[in-house]
């Protein structure tokens, strides 16, 4: 089964219906049709292709009729059921009734939407809902033409919920809601959530997904990026996954802007200042475009609105083909007509052309509203793995940044600090030399981080264990290495600066 017909997506359930949801909901449950349930039931190698969008697997593992095996194959798998198996497990009439189910010849039933298990950052059982044949978003060949589709939780998903800044908060903004991962997240922090989309589905959906997971329900609003939101109106933290894929056109609704180069990613950054309350945050997914003769970089620093901290993270780049094939495949269009593919990946390459596009990046940016007349904008490069979430790392980076801010090198050779957890200390150099080339600091937890130090950073770091001040610990050194104190309080100040900015050197405060 698919998630459109000739005419369009197919019809969804209904959104006013609550009182079903709720019994769905606890039907469900009650069937251990989560998580865990599903990796108990198909194992660690099925429930892994089903992220990949394999299904045998799973209908391999699914072939009795115990009341679970019956809801992974109507949910998950879209197969239809015999209706009495149905009824064992799901309030089916009135499933039948409010559009979750549909009738599907014979005696059977089929599911109208796809539901998928999703365990919460605290082990909540959540529920995504999105349009069938559509569970895994993100570049994975879906192959799904139809614009207004809506699609469920895929990596990008997850990475975002995963870096977003999960302080208690009174307002949050979900733009490009999607099926609403986002606005679930946030409504577990934030005591009013708002969520937009450009499409109408979307928002639909958004609510579907909320009602079955038990979630309070959104503010609903149709409109792209902030058109939606009153001009006066401001949030404390504002997250989007938008469609920041830089295409020629605008055929998919779910992936393509509809501006041209970057502008979109470029816009939505720059808007979100002004709707940010003091300290507030906002976060992106986007791609950037490498153009030649410019720096990325700067490209980047220019988004940045005013009044704004921004930390900004690329972590993939790929060259214009490997960019184009990507997101045709996503499309499904390598499994057409082989002219028509050659059509479109001479359109994407005849765009980045001429825009002189040699590149285009991936990552991660974030903002944070605040009253500092020095605004502090790092743009950096790391492709490494990380620890997910990422959320509290996020939070560490903007006050530490506002401890340097706030402490001039006098005031910090006067503090105190302690070596952050699990940082290790890596000594390179050639086999029996009696001194190291250099040394490496190294994160285990966070970003992972590494970074040389020389040997008083080195030193210093050991030995930070938050009872001596910064300055005392450097005149101790300074005895020890036979350096006068002078010039090494003059000197290490902005490598405490750096180790303090990466996370290596905790202030006690």
């Amino acid at each position: 089964m698919g998630g459109v017909t000739d005419s369009g997506p197919a019809p969804l359930p209904a959104s006013d219906r609550p009182e079903t949801a709720a019994r769905l909901r606890h039907a469900l449950l009650a069937a251990s049709f989560t998580a865990d349930g599903l990796l108990d039931l198909l194992g660690a190698p099925a429930y892994a292709a089903l992220a990949r969008s394999e299904t045998v697997p799973a209908l391999r593992a699914t072939r009795g009729d115990t009341p679970l095996e019956t809801l992974v194959r109507l949910f998950l798998l879209q197969q239809p059921v015999p209706h009495a198996r149905a009824a064992a497990v799901l309030p089916v009439e009135e499933a039948l009734d409010t559009g979750w189910l549909t009738r599907a010849g014979g005696d059977e039933v089929a599911a109208t939407v796809d539901v998928r298990p999703y365990g919460g950052p605290d082990g909540e059982d959540w529920f995504i809902v999105s349009d069938l044949g559509c569970a895994v978003g993100g570049a994975g060949g879906i192959g799904q033409h139809d614009e207004g589709v809506v699609l469920g939780v895929g990596g990008a998903s997850t990475t975002l919920a995963g870096i977003t800044v999960r302080t208690p908060v009174g307002s949050a903004l979900d733009l490009g809601t999607g099926s609403g991962i986002q606005a679930l997240h946030a409504a577990q922090h934030a005591t009013r959530v708002t969520a937009t989309d450009l499409n109408p589905r979307a928002l639909h959906i958004t609510a579907l997904t909320l009602a079955l997971s038990g979630a309070p329900a959104a503010d609903l609003r149709e409109g792209s990026l902030f058109e939606p939101v009153a001009d006066d109106e401001t949030f404390d933290l504002i997250v989007s996954n938008p469609p920041f894929v830089i295409s020629p056109g605008a055929r998919l609704t779910y992936r393509d802007g509809g501006m041209g180069g970057d502008d979109l990613c470029r816009s939505l950054v720059q808007q979100a200042g002004e709707r940010l309350n003091e300290g507030g945050f906002a976060q992106f997914l986007a791609n950037w475009q490498h153009v030649a003769g410019e720096d990325w970089q700067d490209r980047l620093r220019s988004w940045v609105p005013r009044g704004c901290d921004a930390w900004i993270v690329q972590r993939e780049v790929q060259d214009v083909t490997q960019y184009a094939e990507l997101w045709l495949r996503d499309a499904g269009d390598h499994r057409g007509d082989p002219v028509e593919y050659q059509a479109r990946y001479d359109a994407w390459l005849d765009e980045f052309e001429a825009r002189k596009v040699k590149a285009i990046g991936f990552g991660w940016i974030t903002l944070r509203r605040t009253g500092s007349a020095e605004p502090s904008v790092t743009v950096e490069e790391w492709p490494h793995s990380v620890e997910q979430p990422l959320g509290d790392t996020v939070r560490a980076h903007f006050e530490r940044l506002d401890y340097l801010r706030e402490h001039d090198d006098a005031a910090l050779l006067d503090s105190h600090f302690t070596l952050a957890a699990e940082v290790v200390q890596e000594q390179v150099g050639l086999p029996g030399a009696e001194d190291p080339e250099h040394v490496v600091l190294r994160q285990h937890r966070g970003m992972r981080r590494a970074t040389k130090v020389d040997t008083v950073g080195a030193g210093f770091a050991g030995v930070c264990d938050g009872t001596l001040t910064a300055g005392r610990i450097l005149d101790a050194i300074a005895q020890i290495v036979g350096e006068d104190p002078v010039t090494l309080r003059d000197q290490t100040p902005a490598q405490i600066r750096l180790l303090v900015e990466q996370g290596f050197l905790e202030p006690v405060r």
